[in-house]
């Protein structure tokens, strides 16, 4: 299985030069850690920063700057500290060119559920509904099964949705898996995982190529 800095390095590698790129709580936010060197992207946080950089030593941690997860971050050159109605106006006006966000489950159908925890407190969803209809490609990072072993990747979502027919890809400590046409496509394993594994705890409707290659993380 992949660790949450594997998946955080393997979603980097889909980072493009030039793409503002919103980073969810969670895994997601290891992501700043693995941006390529040879590419320049402006990191998105939607409590207003824009030129989110890795997380900081303990030596430069400064409280007053933290990211949406309220983890304490760094700012690049060139970035930009603004209100959140601003920064959700950047995400609901189509500004954002990927979001990277965790999920509770992914149905064949490219629907979404991340908000809504069973038999828990629900202070509220964030900022994911915006993120999913605002952005123009979207990654969803998440463990394949929850604790009790049942699939997160489904046929059709249980709980509350986020997000309609949004979501093509997804990674989750097994697989990456491109998700089109009311199914999952397995397109990459994670190192040492087998393609019967995946299969076994996918839910949903899975279509395995010929070939899969082993993820390179």
């Amino acid at each position: 299985m992949l660790t949450r800095e594997q998946m955080a390095r393997r979603v980097a590698q889909e980072l493009r030069d030039g793409d503002y790129v919103n980073l969810g709580i969670g895994i997601p936010t290891l992501v700043a850690n693995y941006v390529p060197a040879d590419i320049d992207v402006m990191l998105q946080s939607e409590n207003g920063l824009l030129g989110m950089g890795d997380f900081p030593s303990e030596a430069s941690v400064d409280a007053e700057m933290i990211n949406a997860g309220k983890q304490t971050v760094t700012a690049r050159a060139g970035a930009a500290i603004f209100d959140s109605a601003s920064s959700f106006a950047m995400i609901r006006g189509g500004h954002v060119d990927m979001t990277v966000l965790g999920a509770l489950e992914v149905d064949a159908q490219g629907n979404i559920a991340s908000w809504m925890v069973p038999n828990k407190m629900v202070k509220g969803m964030g900022g994911a509904m915006d993120l999913v209809a605002g952005a123009r490609h979207i990654i969803v990072t998440m463990t394949h099964a929850a604790k009790n072993g049942e699939s997160k990747l489904l046929r059709h979502c249980t709980l509350p949705l986020t997000g309609v027919n949004c979501i093509r890809w997804v990674l989750t400590d097994l697989a990456w898996l491109e998700v089109a046409n009311g199914e999952f496509i397995l397109r990459e394993r994670a190192p040492g995982v087998s393609v019967a594994e995946i299969i076994a705890k996918t839910a949903g409707p899975l279509r395995v190529p010929d070939v899969v290659p082993e993820m390179q993380v």
